[in-house]
């Protein structure tokens, strides 16, 4: 896949961590690309967060992104196509106070990359929200689970242990208010 003006975030992402696989570089998509990914572009993001395993250097992460077209421009990579543009923010890879973080293979239009799983990358907005009040990151959270197969339980742990019980609260209300029922002959199942 190549990135043209039509890319949008998600496939200029996925398109950047196989070119940096390609090249051995490990890196993890988080972040707001992460969760445009998950919410199917409900959350909208101008940039793609990588973290890295390791200490790659500065010319193999040049030389990886430039076969994509992308130029180094201070700390971010852009590319003359598109309005996104590429970052590595300092690790560890981690959501609050959990760096256990197992990343998953994300695949798109042939291409593939590590990313955060659909309960990370929740809990992953879901830190924005608790911590900064932002409730862009709540909605992105919500669109998240509405989505995707979160593991709800393991979502409430780490927000009691995150001191935040009552806004995993607002954000479950929310989850199943936006829900839609099944219906099993003619009767709601919820």
């Amino acid at each position: 896949m190549k990135i043209d003006v039509r890319s949008s975030l998600a496939d200029v992402a996925v398109v950047v961590g196989d070119a940096l696989r390609r090249d051995g570089i490990r890196a993890v998509l988080t972040g707001g690309a992460c969760a445009n990914l998950y919410s199917g572009g409900a959350y909208q993001s101008m940039d793609a967060d990588f973290i890295l395993s390791g200490s790659p250097a500065l010319e193999d992460l040049n030389r990886a992104l430039k076969t994509l077209g992308f130029q180094r421009r201070g700390d971010r990579y852009v590319h003359p196509r598109v309005p996104f543009f590429v970052e590595f923010p300092r690790g560890p890879l981690g959501i609050g106070q959990d760096v256990q973080i197992r990343a998953v293979w994300r695949m798109r239009r042939g291409a593939k990359t590590l990313a955060l799983s659909a309960t990370d990358s929740c809990r992953d907005r879901l830190a924005a929200y608790y911590h900064w009040r932002d409730q862009q990151s709540l909605a992105a959270a919500v669109a998240i689970a509405l989505r995707n197969r979160v593991a709800l339980r393991k979502i409430r742990e780490w927000s009691r242990r995150e001191e935040h019980v009552e806004d995993y609260q607002a954000f479950l209300a929310e989850v199943v208010r936006l829900r839609k029922p099944r219906r099993r002959g003619g009767r709601s199942t919820e």
